[in-house]
């Protein structure tokens, strides 16, 4: 692997230094941060933002100016508002593709379903205000279409995924839904050239470096669809064959200035789950304690960029420690000041 790689993608993420001075910009730089934790996806903004608390973040959501929808590998991400309707209609297809016929023999969700569904769920947000999932379940089973047994849940996926619909603010602790038409604004297509060439951008520049294998992982893309990507932005992209695997990173990167060593990330990162290869941050034998066989990744804490740690929220605003190794004292006080960044931006330092 290239040299300071661990140093160089810490920068690049905006982990060692934030990288963005308001929510948005954080995500923007990003392309995409994963967020099925909706919790952890806040503070994955905030530990990116300069001085952002965890009210700020969800205030962007509220304007729309971050989207949360399902753009890629049929995961909830959150998005800048610009960035939405490229990015589904780049990824979202391959998604579908490989769900449809599923859907259609486990719930009945064949084409005339979903149009039906479409029907059902478009009348419901017609007059542009979010409306809950919950809501939205009810709605279907009143007009005979049931939600039951996740139904409802893979039709709304579906519709997100052909860019019908997407997430709006919080209610409460629900989930809200809007139509994209009033949600995001409207933009000039991209050829599909054009998006893949400004997907390898946008992925490097908060992921560089990274492997083509990498970017296929993240975004969901074929292997060829992730190479032609690289080669469409060559000019702008520098990269280094080491032992037969080509890493690639933008040629204005910056170099890695000195910064923190030991950071707090949330579950999901993109630290982590932003490249199919974690070993250059994860020691193999601990994988399944930070990556579950069902798909979890842990919050964890990071020193000098490998993963010594995971951690809990404990209480209103602790933090319950297990180590991967032995800490020394240095350690553990280094991870007693991240967590106490965390807890500013949660809005509650002690």
């Amino acid at each position: 692997m290239p040299p300071s790689l661990t140093a160089r993608r810490l920068h690049a993420q905006g982990i060692s230094a934030p990288v963005a001075a308001s929510p948005a910009d954080a995500v923007r730089h990003l392309g995409a941060m994963q967020a099925q934790d909706y919790h952890a996806a806040l503070w994955a903004v905030g530990l990116r933002t300069q001085g952002a608390t965890r009210a700020q973040v969800e205030e962007a959501i509220e304007r729309g100016e971050i989207v949360r929808t399902w753009p890629m590998r049929g995961t909830l991400h959150l998005l800048a508002r610009e960035d939405v309707r490229w990015m589904v209609a780049l990824l979202a297809p391959r998604v579908q593709a490989a769900n449809a016929a599923r859907i259609a023999r486990d719930l009945g969700l064949d084409a005339a379903a979903l149009n039906r569904g479409r029907h059902v769920v478009e009348k419901a947000l017609a007059a542009g205000t979010p409306v809950t999932r919950s809501a939205l379940y009810a709605c279907m089973d009143a007009a005979g279409f049931a939600s039951a047994h996740q139904r409802g849940l893979h039709l709304l996926n579906w519709l997100a995924h052909e860019g019908a619909i997407c997430q709006g603010p919080r209610h409460g602790k629900q989930p809200t839904f809007v139509l994209m038409d009033a949600w995001v604004p409207p933009s000039t297509p991209l050829g599909r050239d054009e998006a893949l060439h400004r997907l390898a951008l946008r992925y490097l520049q908060g992921h560089g470096p990274a492997t083509a294998a990498d970017l296929a992982w993240w975004s969901g893309l074929t292997q060829k669809d992730a190479l032609r990507a690289l080669e469409l932005a060559g000019s702008a992209l520098e990269k280094e064959t080491r032992d037969g695997t080509t890493w690639w990173w933008r040629a204005d990167a910056p170099l890695p200035a000195r910064s923190r060593v030991i950071h707090l990330l949330p579950a999901f990162d993109e630290y982590l789950i932003g490249y199919r290869d974690r070993t250059p941050v994860l020691d193999a034998p601990h994988t399944r304690r930070v990556i579950g066989i069902n798909g979890l990744v842990a919050a964890t804490a990071i020193v000098e960029g490998r993963v010594v740690a995971t951690w809990k929220r404990a209480g209103d605003a602790d933090i319950a420690l297990a180590p991967l190794r032995a800490l020394a004292d240095a350690e553990h006080e280094g991870i007693q000041r991240a967590a106490q960044r965390w807890r500013r931006f949660l809005g509650g330092a002690r």
